[in-house]
């Protein structure tokens, strides 16, 4: 289960940079502009910085589950379940938000917090047996 966990937990991570990179850096593209709703350029450059700041929670917290998974991988178990556990939990609560307080946006979402869910869940299993 420790396993599985790991892998959910990067897979989430790896989700979070492309969100990233989707905020951050590709904000006024077409493809982004089309996965977050925006309609026009125009109001893609309106909201443009708020997204790049956005952008970077999402690598934060990516960057704090792949460092949870490094320090795990060394032998250190406690330090590196507790970064992934701070990440991943950060990552669900992100998504739970999301969830609950535009319920139009619940396929965004579940593909936002079901990983990192799925990660905790088989790593708390995998760490008590």
């Amino acid at each position: 289960m420790v396993i599985t966990g790991l892998v959910f937990a990067g897979i989430a991570a790896l989700i979070h940079v492309y969100i990233f990179y989707m905020e951050s850096i590709a904000w006024t593209g077409d493809r982004s502009r089309a996965t977050f709703g925006i309609a026009s350029r125009e109001e893609a450059e309106m909201t443009k910085a708020l997204a790049f700041n956005q952008g970077f929670y999402n690598l934060f917290l990516a960057l704090a589950v792949m460092a949870g998974i490094i320090v795990f991988a060394a032998g250190n178990t406690t330090v590196g379940a507790t970064l992934m556990f701070v990440g991943a939990g950060s990552m669900i609560a992100a998504g739970a938000v999301l969830l609950l307080s535009s319920p139009s946006k619940a396929p965004a979402a579940l593909k936002q917090l079901l990983p990192p869910l799925l990660g905790v869940v088989a790593l708390a299993i995998g760490l008590s047996l």
